[in-house]
């Protein structure tokens, strides 16, 4: 600071005896000084990320603005602080306090431009093939994980806590903590596991052993989500997950998914005539894939009449339920167009009359 005092003994003599107001100074050319470094920013965010396409620098640099500023600011009041000697008592707290919001700040920034770089090579085709769509909540999760104890680190050393004895006491503490959350390690080591083994993945349609089917739309350290057909979100802890039955309905060569339509025909009907009106009605659907191509099975002999399965395909799982509804809609209105009789359940009761001998 000796260099900034002769600055203002030199050039402003009339304000070199007052400290509150160098303190002022101070304060002030650090604002200046951050809004020029603020515009500094913006320039070479406007001018250099025109040359090139990818978005990563542009977002960067955008989030770069408020933790320069911000620490910039900090360290300008801390000088003025130190300056005035008005606070020579508090001047320890207040620079932890200082630091720890400068921690706060550039920790953000750190957070969030992990993220989006880790979201950014997980859609775009880069050299870094083993960050993906289903293994990108694994990195942003572990990402996470480091950064906050990296930044739990970082406060403590600002507030002068020695952290040695929290590390040697740490061993304990975790194996107490690990018979008293065995629950949630366990959910923690298969959520792991299922994002590392991806038996399924964000987007996937999947039907668990217990009969709920939905789409997955989180997959976490605790838990997966689970969208169903009705809009209800179902939370299932990671370590069901990874000891249950799963169907995924989206897995396999592609997301094509079939479906069945069960009918049945009377006894005595054409089996050819069943067969026609069922490949008609699918391929005058809109909704029904071209390849693989429709097909008709007679499955087996009913107890009223002969079952028909009509098997075609969608492009993806969620179209089941409303394709299903118009190709049954449309099977009965063809099966009455052709006369086609679709049987039904009934008892034949026969009466017998029994000769009255009492007379």
């Amino acid at each position: 600071m000796e260099w900034m005092q002769s600055v203002i003994q030199d050039y402003l003599p009339i304000v070199s005896d007052n400290r509150l107001v160098q303190a002022s100074l101070i304060f002030l050319f650090s604002a200046v000084l951050a809004s020029l470094v603020r515009f500094v920013i913006y320039r070479i965010q406007i001018h250099g990320t025109k040359k090139t396409t990818n978005p990563v620098d542009d977002h960067i640099l955008e989030a770069l603005k408020r933790p320069v500023k911000m620490s910039i600011l900090i360290i300008g009041a801390r000088m003025s602080i130190g300056w005035s000697q008005l606070l020579t008592e508090q001047l320890e707290v207040i620079e932890s306090i200082l630091l720890t919001l400068v921690i706060f700040y550039w920790f953000r920034f750190v957070i969030t431009s992990s993220h989006f770089i880790l979201k950014y090579l997980s859609r775009s085709n880069s050299k870094v093939k083993i960050v993906q769509k289903h293994t990108l909540p694994l990195f942003d999760n572990l990402a996470a994980i480091v950064l906050y104890a990296m930044g739990v680190y970082f406060v403590l050393i600002a507030w002068n806590i020695n952290i040695s004895a929290w590390i040697a006491s740490a061993g304990i503490l975790g194996l107490a903590l690990s018979f008293a959350a065995k629950d949630t390690l366990a959910n923690l080591f298969a959520g792991v596991f299922i994002l590392a083994d991806s038996p399924y993945k964000l987007g996937d349609f999947i039907v668990l052993d217990s009969g709920e089917r939905g789409e997955v739309t989180h997959i976490g350290i605790r838990s997966t989500r689970i969208l169903t057909r009705s809009d209800v979100e179902i939370t299932v802890p990671n370590a069901i997950m990874g000891n249950t039955k799963i169907t995924n309905e989206t897995a396999g060569p592609h997301k094509k998914y079939r479906i069945r339509i069960q009918v049945s025909a009377a006894y005595g009907e054409s089996i050819a005539r069943v067969r026609e009106a069922l490949l008609e009605v699918a391929n005058d659907s809109n909704d029904i894939e071209a390849t693989p191509s429709p097909r008709v099975r007679f499955r087996t002999f009913g107890n009223s009449g002969i079952n028909f399965e009509l098997l075609c395909w969608v492009s993806e799982p969620v179209l089941r339920g409303r394709v299903s509804d118009s190709l049954n809609e449309a099977v009965y209105n063809k099966f009455l167009e052709d006369k086609i009789e679709i049987p039904f359940p009934q008892q034949d009761i026969y009466i017998r009359s029994v000769a009255d001998n009492s007379q």
